[in-house]
């Protein structure tokens, strides 16, 4: 019997304990190709790994998160899939929160340097994520880490001993730093630190497979070296493609606004999802949906035989609602989305809130709403447009509002409503 804990420095949450001797190993050739094909970019070594599944070993499959927001999203989950694919096959997953490596950030993909963060903030965002992949993932029976717990520890003759396994040139080499020194924007030494502590955390848990996206593929080849370096056998590695955000341009991401949140209602969920560019369709009904190859040929024929995307996103609104809530749930957002936006009228079922105050900034009101998570974030949605009281736009950053017993319609952007109403 073995136990796991989630341990840091400040946190502590004992994992139930179960037996890994006696879960069985799944080697059916079947879903072993499945997993080495459904939404996967490349393989590295495609037949290495292959031959490690077929042969019954518990093999320790880790995916690294660096917890730098709250809020997992549809990008996340592309990643996530693919990792319970492996847990159902009876291997042990590893979820490493980058409680270390996230206080620096990841440059990948980054055309300046991260702000850093605190050890504190990453380990709360954590216990949010860990909650969320509870939706699809056993976290009973999952190992979970902390980086902090071996590289705070590291010597500096260790760091030295780590970076002299690469050179400057390898790491310039990289696209987003060629990008940075063309548009003589900084590097920071600290970012070339890195890959070498994402490789040094595979020697740490000894990780036999490894999981990230297209973006990841440096870092991911960094644990193969260093385990070698290390004496350990090399992981091997999947890594699968990045989910282009709903502006259709960039990859999804928090720090971008382009993302569909894990936790956004079903109702969110849908009216962003029917947000997305018709060119990404076939993508999303891939990665965000999880189709099978057939399914997909069958919806690129209709898409090629001219349906109306509309129909197409309506479809995938439903898919992918179903898989975080159900049918219900799914069913409820396209009703919601059918009367917002294509009969244009006011759902429902708006949430009426009465409050003991009858005069109001509405930059305030929004606040108090729970429309704006903060009073810069509300004034950016006032200036952007995206504000109406009553359906009348409003820009202004000093309008008031006197409440009353009549209800006040409130709207921020096409989704979300609420009325606010007076009450002595």
């Amino acid at each position: 019997m073995k136990v796991f804990y989630w341990s840091s420095s400040q946190t502590q949450v004992k994992l139930r304990a179960y037996n890994l001797i006696n879960m069985p190993i799944n080697t059916d050739p079947i879903a072993i190709e499945s997993l080495l094909t459904l939404g996967v970019a490349d393989v590295v070594v495609r037949k290495e790994l292959k031959e490690k599944l077929l042969s019954g070993k518990p093999l320790r499959v880790k995916l690294g998160i660096d917890p730098t927001g709250f809020d997992l999203h549809l990008g996340h989950m592309v990643v996530l899939h693919k990792l319970k694919e492996f847990q159902d096959l009876g291997h042990q997953l590893i979820l490493l929160f980058g409680n270390f490596t996230g206080q620096i950030g990841d440059p990948t993909g980054k055309d300046k340097t991260r702000a850093l963060r605190t050890q504190s903030e990453l380990e709360e965002n954590a216990k949010d994520y860990l909650r969320q992949v509870s939706s699809i993932l056993d976290v009973d029976k999952v190992e979970v880490r902390w980086n902090a717990d071996w590289l705070a520890k590291l010597s500096f003759s260790d760091v030295i001993k780590l970076s002299s396994q690469f050179t400057v040139a390898q790491m310039l080499e990289r696209d987003m730093f060629q990008e940075r020194i063309k548009k003589e924007q900084a590097i920071s030494m600290h970012e070339f630190m890195y890959p070498l502590m994402q490789g040094y955390d595979s020697v740490a848990l000894e990780a036999d497979v490894e999981l990230g996206g297209t973006d990841q593929t440096f870092n991911l080849f960094a644990g193969r070296k260093l385990q070698t370096v290390y004496g350990q056998k090399a992981q091997s590695f999947i890594t699968m493609p990045i989910l282009v955000g709903t502006d259709g341009n960039i990859k999804m991401g928090k720090s971008t606004g382009n993302y569909i949140a894990l936790s956004d209602s079903p109702e969110e969920m849908f009216g962003k999802i029917m947000s997305i560019p018709d060119k990404l369709i076939l993508n999303y009904y891939e990665l965000a949906a999880r189709y099978s190859k057939e399914k997909l040929k069958l919806i690129d024929k209709r898409l090629n035989e001219g349906e109306n995307p509309r129909d197409l996103k309506m479809e995938l609104a439903n898919a992918i609602i179903t898989l975080y809530y159900d049918k219900d749930a799914a069913r409820k957002g396209e009703e919601h989305f059918k009367t917002v936006f294509q009969r244009k009228e006011i759902p429902s079922n708006v949430e009426t809130l009465k409050l003991n105050s009858q005069n109001w900034l509405l930059i305030d009101l929004l606040l108090e709403l729970g429309m704006a998570s903060s009073k810069s974030d509300a004034r950016r949605l006032i200036q952007g447009g995206a504000v109406k009281v009553d359906s009348i736009k409003i820009t202004s950053l000093d309008e008031e509002l006197h409440l009353n017993k009549k209800a006040v319609l409130l709207q921020v952007g096409k989704r979300k409503f609420k009325y606010a109403q007076y009450s002595s």
